[in-house]
């Protein structure tokens, strides 16, 4: 871990900004209730995206009717270990989950509702691709429950969505969100940014044709090189042009400008909203709260009597599948929580939040304030710094701050 506290140029997210002392405006609700989520993984995809490394995987056929089965088992067994629950939201996630059958959809979303209580307002999202053989599926994802959908769009530049191994094009993808619109009161969609030759004029104008497609959410992510993915390995062999981190640095600039000016302000570092319409789904991860992992590969935190425990499913699809025939469930590993553990998880996911984490979510999760649990020298270097706020209302990053994370919660954990 890091000895001195983060400087200009060890942001996660670079930047030339110059260092802001936070004050109370940027995030002082008071402590909503995390709720409680369940997440379902459809793994399969009809191609493997050059930058993708989430659990996704290309099969020539697949038994719907068979994973149908194994979904529902495996969901009515945690259902089993966490009753009297009250339900906030739904996600299905993949992979493509827009190639799963909506019957499959339909009976996942209507065993939650037989099995825990929900929220008179359960939020159920759907990824989708915006391939037209997908979006004209929506009007049956609706019939089955699904409220929200998050689309794969990526790009607004035909020329990009080639690079980036999409199966879409512009005007595809600009039908699927009308369609989207038509169908769910709530639309999302992403696109990445710093792409090779990308200038922050060309994304301000992408942004500004985003826009105008009349969403409520936006999720802006910088493009990455992960490990074990196709451009990880062009990248090894030099093959990939990389965006130039001062580029990358007005990039984000630009994206927080022009989107605060629209009234989508950031309220996570990636993630853009007007009032009202954030993904409580991810809120619920973002506020340490509890939430289900059904499906491949797919991650959980239950808080049971005996503590908070972290769960984790078998990731490969078949393996999963046969498991959950045999046993119920295919859960890989089952973690107790210790409170280093829980900290950690607490900073990670809660100061990436422009609302930061509450004292109550403090008390919550550790039974103590945060003066308590960090070390109060380490704590002052970065409220001085101007990257964190500790106030009444709790602990937070700064915008600065934020786009430094990594660094950040170096120096700060121990």
């Amino acid at each position: 871990m890091r000895t001195a506290p983060p400087d200009r140029t060890s942001a996660s997210v670079p930047t030339r900004a110059l260092l802001e002392r936070g004050s109370r405006s940027e995030g002082t609700a008071a402590a909503p209730d995390p709720g409680f989520g369940i997440y379902i993984h459809w793994p399969f995809c009809k191609s493997k995206c050059p930058y993708c490394d989430f659990n996704s995987h290309v099969r020539d056929t697949i038994d719907q009717a068979r994973w149908r089965r194994a979904l529902l088992a495996e969901l009515a067994h945690y259902a089993g270990e966490t009753p009297g629950r009250e339900v906030t939201s739904i996600f299905f996630g993949g992979g493509t989950p827009s190639l799963m059958d909506p019957q499959t959809a339909g009976e996942l979303i209507a065993a939650v509702k037989g099995q825990w209580e929900t929220a008179p307002d359960l939020e159920v999202t759907l990824e989708a691709n915006p391939t037209s053989s997908e979006a004209g599926r929506f009007a049956a994802y609706a019939a089955a429950g699904v409220n929200r959908v998050s689309l794969g769009v990526q790009a607004l530049n035909d020329g990009d969505l080639g690079f980036l191994g999409r199966e879409h094009d512009t005007a595809e993808a600009l039908e699927a969100v009308a369609l989207a619109s038509a169908e769910f009161a709530r639309v999302s969609f992403d696109l990445i940014y710093a792409r090779p030759g990308q200038t922050a004029a060309a994304w301000a104008e992408e942004l500004r044709r985003a826009l105008g497609e009349g969403c409520s959410h936006l999720s802006l992510y910088q493009l990455t090189i992960e490990q074990n993915t196709t451009f990880h390995a062009r990248a090894r062999r030099g093959e990939l042009p990389l965006a130039d981190p001062e580029v990358a640095a007005d990039l984000f600039e630009a994206t927080q400008a022009t989107l605060l000016a629209e009234g989508l302000p950031a309220y996570e570092i990636s993630n853009h909203a007007r009032p009202g319409e954030a993904c409580r789904h991810n809120l619920t991860y973002w506020r340490a709260g509890d939430y289900l992992g059904i499906g491949p590969g797919a991650h959980g935190r239950i808080t049971l009597e005996s503590g908070k425990v972290a769960t984790r499913q078998h990731r490969a699809p078949e393996i999963w599948l046969a498991t959950v025939e045999q046993a119920g469930h295919a859960t890989r590993t089952r973690k107790a929580l210790d409170s280093e553990d829980r900290l950690t998880e607490l900073l990670m996911m809660g100061l990436r939040l422009a609302e930061g984490i509450d004292r109550a979510a403090f008390r919550r999760e550790l039974a103590a304030e945060p003066e308590e649990l960090l070390e109060g020298q380490r704590l002052r270097a970065l409220a001085d710094a101007g990257y964190l706020v500790l106030d009444d209302s709790g602990l937070r990053a700064t915008a600065t701050g934020r786009m430094r994370l990594d660094s950040l919660l170096g120096y700060l954990l121990p």
